[in-house]
């Protein structure tokens, strides 16, 4: 069984983008491999700037690496609840931009020519309880009288043409979601950055900022120091001490993920017939999708804990154990792929993106980091250059106090589980 991605370990191999000379200037520094950073450097490298990119790890390393590989529409709150803090408008707009968020991903797996499996395969939502379903049906409701996106409900005798599980009480289909193979999208995202004439510096964290008088900041790094006019924040879940501002705003949770040994194709089918992308409703579910090679990937997360070698391991000892109870029929199928990260949570759980004190970002994606990050790269590049109304969050600025005693490492996970846990089991 091996303990890294298999989207990863899937990908055509990554070039080595280490040991090369930082130059001494750029127009723009982004801090950070990911998607958010990858996509933040194509947008702004197509606009004639020139772009400087340090990722302390490997490009795709972190969160962009390491997920469930959806790509889904839908915002990261209910829709009524986006109503209700927001008011319809910029509810409506939210929502759009989440929409295009994942026909975003999709423009550019064609303009770039980037073989990553992308495919409009659909979402089922699936309801844990039957009182989800009748939730279910007010926000099939919601979404088609005030955000104009029509989805399909389905009972759970007509889930059972969609699922091959009697565990859930019917689904929310969203016919617009997809799935795509992250590992090689991170691949052709970095590749198509760097055609645009973007410079990307692995293993080259940022450890400092420094502000100038005149403007911009001196950016020091592992391997030299570098003077910016403007530098992009785009680390999320990975936000280390190099950027405390950020780290205690960011609330970091482990997630984590299996994958089978090939199923062979009319197995999978058996699983999920037509292919769609499966998250629960549950406050701890899980996310379900089959890969391009016919294994059932099954995500969730499993224990309220960060990521490490044992603690992966133990996760994915409790993911094997609630597959089964979902698909009975996949007692003893053995695992291939066991593996953990960190998902970035903000507060009030909606991205976040904006400029404090002259320093760019976008962090806090909740979850939906895929369609997400490769969106609010591109529009913190606007943003940029010159054109605040790019940013569809903005206005939804980090708290000016941080959560209290916090200082990055969430320490209260464990109650939050256990809290979570018991609303799963009582609701």
């Amino acid at each position: 069984m091996k303990q890294i991605p298999y989207w990863l370990d899937t990908a055509p191999a990554f070039p080595d983008r280490t040991g090369k000379p930082l130059p001494e200037q750029a127009d723009l520094v982004v801090i950070g491999g990911g998607l958010t950073g990858l996509s933040t450097a194509y947008h702004a490298a197509l606009k004639g700037a020139h772009v400087v990119l340090v990722e302390k790890d490997k490009v795709g390393s972190g969160a962009s690496g390491r997920n469930g590989s959806m790509c889904t529409q839908g915002i990261t709150i209910d829709p009524a609840e986006a109503r209700k803090r927001y008011g319809q408008p910029r509810a409506r707009e939210l929502y759009d931009a989440f929409r295009e968020a994942v026909d975003l991903v999709e423009e550019l797996t064609v303009k770039e020519e980037i073989d990553c499996d992308f495919h409009r395969v659909g979402r089922l939502g699936v309801a844990f309880k039957p009182r989800h379903f009748e939730s279910m049906r007010a926000k099939q409701r919601d979404l088609a009288d005030n955000f104009g996106h029509d989805t399909t409900l389905l009972s759970k005798s007509d889930l059972r043409a969609e699922l091959g599980s009697d565990y859930y009480h019917g689904a929310l289909l969203d016919p617009l979601s997809a799935h795509l193979h992250v590992g090689k999208y991170v691949h052709g995202l970095a590749e198509a950055a760097e055609r645009a004439g973007a410079q990307i510096h692995e293993r080259n964290a940022a450890t400092a900022l420094h502000r100038l008088p005149e403007g911009g900041f001196l950016v020091e790094t592992l391997h030299g120091t570098i003077r910016a006019k403007q530098v992009m924040a785009a680390t999320d879940a990975y936000t280390d001490k190099s950027l405390p501002w950020f780290r205690k705003r960011l609330i970091n949770v482990g997630s984590f993920v299996i994958v089978t040994e090939p199923l062979g194709e009319k197995r999978a089918r058996q699983l999920i017939p037509n292919n769609r992308v499966v998250v629960s409703s549950k406050n701890i579910g899980h996310y379900i999708r089959i890969t391009p090679d016919n294994r059932l990937a099954f995500g969730g997360r499993a224990r309220f804990a960060p990521s490490d070698p044992a603690s992966d391991i133990k996760s994915g000892d409790v993911l094997k154990r609630e597959m089964t109870e979902i698909f009975p029929q996949m007692a003893g199928v053995k695992i291939d792929y066991v593996w953990g990260g960190m998902v970035g949570f903000s507060y009030d759980r909606v991205p976040h993106a904006g400029e404090d004190n002259g320093l760019y970002y976008s962090m806090g994606y909740c979850g939906h980091g895929v369609q997400m990050a490769t969106y609010m790269g591109r529009a913190m590049a606007e943003v940029m250059d010159g054109h605040p109304e790019a940013n569809p969050m903005r206005g939804f600025g980090f708290p000016k106090v941080p959560v209290p005693f916090y200082n990055g490492t969430a320490w209260f996970l464990p109650f939050a589980g256990a809290y979570y846990k018991a609303k799963d089991r009582l609701r």
